[in-house]
């Protein structure tokens, strides 16, 4: 018999694979490897096509049957950036921190999870692994691969934990259990340039751009509800490129991102947004994208068993929460409930990403207590 798999030890040799988005880096070969160790048939992806692919993805399957625990998250990473006190990609523990990029975001997470299975040994039912490598990008080949190759195989879990780290000021203080979805929108506005001197042979798309942009500051799209704070509606950028103060520009440009609640679908403010766009500006172009729809999982089974787990662990009670970006149970949400549970969020995406070492313990112990409440 093996010995038990450390979850710091495979941390390190994950935080070791330069995972930068889309790139594999080794970090999904090593994640296969373990989870064939442990019984696990593997079935390597790769996705899509430039300009957004090609993606590396792992959907990794062991056991039959009812109930069917699947945990979903991602082997890829943001750039490092510049001004790291340490190599980004070589795990250091300096007291008791352990820096690397993906620390927190997500490998530690992963790590746990492999460690608790492990230690679980055999379990009832069926255990899924739903691994992307472009969960930090377009994620237009990532999970949406995966959920498209699990409907062709027949899979589809009764509950999915996804390791996003999700804890605020302790381990085990918030689980998500939904999220607000995201659309972002290109208005782009053609006037006529012309000397400022001479207005009447010109055409100023600012103008159309000004009131374009009160009516959508003036939108009032909901006041939230128990469980999501209002929808928001930001413009991010106005880009005209007039380095001129004597010239009437001949472009105007806006860019919008809202942050909708369950309340809405993202297709409806398309239209809302688009329509107040053709009123105020008619020509002008319009393009928009959803990139996720709002969507909450209940209170139930799945947010009980994983709190019950924590306190068992930790102590703390959980608060439920849907606050926070995008994460890709935006798309998996669809197969079942959905729960996001996992380290400390203070460092992601940050310079010098770091997690506890007694952290990353601590959540092995509460993925371990969840495995065994909810494949009984």
């Amino acid at each position: 018999m093996s010995d038990a798999i450390d979850p710091i030890a495979l941390l390190e040799k994950l935080i070791a694979c330069p995972s930068v988005t889309p790139e594999e880096g080794g970090a999904q070969r090593l994640l296969g490897d373990t989870l064939e160790n442990l019984g696990f048939d593997i079935e390597h992806m790769v996705s899509g096509e430039p300009p957004h692919g090609p993606v590396p993805n792992l959907l990794a399957t062991r056991g039959s049957g009812g109930p069917h625990f699947a945990f979903a998250g991602h082997t890829d990473v943001v750039p490092p950036g510049k001004g790291w006190t340490t190599d980004p990609f070589t795990a250091e523990t300096k007291g008791d921190l352990l820096y690397g990029r993906g620390a927190v975001d997500m490998k530690g997470s992963i790590a746990a999870f492999v460690a608790a299975v492990d230690r679980a040994g055999e379990l009832p039912g069926t255990l899924s692994f739903i691994i992307t490598g472009d969960e930090e990008g377009p994620a237009v080949h990532g999970t949406r691969a995966l959920m498209e190759r699990m409907e062709a195989r027949g899979i589809r879990p009764d509950m999915i934990l996804v390791g996003e780290p999700t804890s605020q000021n302790r381990l085990g203080d918030t689980i998500k259990i939904g999220r607000r979805g995201s659309v972002n929108m290109w208005i782009d506005i053609v006037g006529k340039q012309a000397h400022v001197a001479y207005p009447h042979e010109g055409d100023n798309p600012i103008t159309r751009l000004f009131r374009v942009g009160t009516r959508l500051h003036e939108l009032d799209l909901d006041d939230g509800d128990e469980w999501f704070q209002p929808s928001n509606l930001e413009v991010v950028t106005v880009d005209v490129g007039n380095p001129a103060s004597n010239v009437i520009p001949g472009e105007a440009h806006l860019r919008l991102n809202i942050r909708f609640n369950v309340h809405h679908k993202g297709d409806d403010l398309v239209t809302q947004v688009r329509e107040i766009v053709h009123e105020e500006a008619p020509g002008a172009r319009f393009e928009a994208m959803v990139s996720g729809e709002a969507f909450l999982t209940e209170p139930g089974p799945l947010s009980d068993l994983v709190s019950a787990a924590i306190e068992e662990a930790t102590g703390v009670t959980p608060e439920l929460s849907t606050g926070g970006g995008t994460s890709d149970a935006r798309f998996l949400h669809v197969l079942c409930p959905i729960v996001e549970f996992g380290l400390l969020n203070a460092t992601m995406h940050k310079l010098d990403e770091a997690v506890a070492v007694a952290d990353v313990h601590k959540l092995t112990d509460i993925y371990e207590g969840v495995l065994r409440r909810a494949l009984v």
